[in-house]
């Protein structure tokens, strides 16, 4: 890593290991009490939610805080902590996105390669039989969500399928082949944004093929999670739980506690890893500040897009606008701040903002709370966004 600063990249200037740093000053007292305030009333003012729990890392001011709120088990009322771990479902795909890009530095890849390049046959006439052309879409179309691909996961037959059945061992296969069956290409590549699960399990079976390994095990090497201190993430069912690790906390979609489903019907890139919030903030530090990528160009693949796509017709007003999404990350702003974020199907939310270099993680262990998981996320920038104002304040007014 070179000695620069990622401000060309990210919009603010983080030093990577370029000589002595300051000792960071003391988080104010009264900081640490709003933040576990933030996550009592999360819990306290949203039945939905069993239990939640919140990392917030901010070494400017000297933060590294994390505090839990309600029940990890509610049946029999066992507290949350951060110690918990959760599925985190769709923040499974930065860690995707960047193992890709990993191998793209080491040569075993190119970001513009065609699909049909790294994918088995059986998958490439899957989907040359529903009219799309894996000659065409690249590695990047999947990586941005423009690949035109129809998300298996979108429509009502998949979670009927799910719920008929929560114990059924999900394959990859299967997965690719409901999304040809049950829908048709939206656009050509490139043309369209829409959020596609179906992109990101191709992603997982690239990263097996390009890397030779296992998807959990190539994963875990590209990102090194044993030099990141990562001790309490792994893939469900595909490595074993590292021991000492608690149960991981139950999640929920609305009344229905989903902790005994097979995690297959998430588990093959689009989801899959189980870590706590602790350990979800110790990568998405990594991430923006050096400790994952060998080149400091590759971050900067990572948060870019393709110009000139466009929304879908039917998308929600909940749907990101087209170009939001980059790699396994999106933008959006917070009281002003550019934030970037991903967001996990049960409640799970990672947030990187490089003005304040702030990186805050959460679960609320309910699918259906993401206002409430929104209000807990963005609470906690505002009040650290808060705390280093009012710090910089005091220094402006010493004599």
């Amino acid at each position: 890593m070179h000695c620069k600063a990622i401000t060309v990249l990210i919009g603010v200037s983080l030093s990577i290991g370029c000589g002595q740093s300051p000792e960071p000053a003391s988080p104010p007292a009264s900081l640490e009490g709003s933040l576990q305030r933030l996550v009592d009333a999360a819990v306290a003012d949203n039945p939905e939610i069993p239990g939640a729990a919140l990392h917030v890392d901010s070494p400017g001011i000297g933060l590294d805080w994390e505090g839990a709120a309600g029940d990890a088990e509610p049946e029999i009322h066992a507290p949350m902590s951060p110690a918990r771990p959760v599925r985190i479902a769709s923040n499974t795909k930065t860690f995707i996105a960047a193992a890709v890009l990993r191998l793209a530095e080491e040569g075993r890849l190119a970001i513009d390669d065609p699909i049909a390049e790294h994918l088995p046959a059986s998958f490439v006439e899957l989907l040359r039989g529903d009219g799309y052309d894996p000659e065409a879409i690249t590695i990047r179309h999947l990586l941005t969500h423009t690949s035109g691909l129809f998300d298996h996961s979108s429509g009502a037959e998949y979670e009927e399928a799910i719920l008929a059945d929560p114990m059924h061992r999900w394959t990859r296969e299967e997965q690719l082949r409901a999304a040809v069956e049950w829908g048709d290409p939206h656009a050509a590549p490139g043309e369209v944004y829409t959020y596609c699960d179906t992109g990101y399990v191709l992603l997982g079976e690239i990263v097996e093929r390009a890397s030779g390994k296992p998807m959990a095990a190539a994963v875990r090497e590209l990102i090194g999670y044993q030099k990141l201190g990562m001790t309490s993430t792994w893939w469900e069912s595909l490595e074993p739980a590292p021991d000492g690790v608690p149960w991981r906390a139950h999640q929920f979609l609305g009344d229905l506690d989903t902790f005994s489903f097979d995690p297959s019907f998430d588990l093959y890139g689009g989801g899959g890893i189980v870590a706590t919030v602790g350990d979800l903030a110790r990568f998405w530090r990594a991430l923006f500040t050096g400790g994952v990528f060998s080149d400091l160009e590759t971050l900067g693949t990572m948060l870019s897009t393709i110009d000139g796509v466009r929304g879908l017709p039917e998308d929600g007003p909940g749907a990101l606008p087209p170009g939001a999404y980059r790699m396994g990350v999106w933008v959006v702003e917070v009281d002003g701040l550019t934030t970037y974020r991903h967001t996990g199907f049960w409640g799970t939310s990672a947030s990187f903002v490089p003005q304040l270099d702030l990186v805050v993680t959460a679960t609320v262990d309910q699918h259906q709370a993401r206002a409430a998981l929104g209000e807990l996320v963005d609470g906690a920038i505002a009040a650290v966004a808060d705390a280093e104002a009012a710090a910089e304040s005091a220094e402006e007014d010493r004599p």
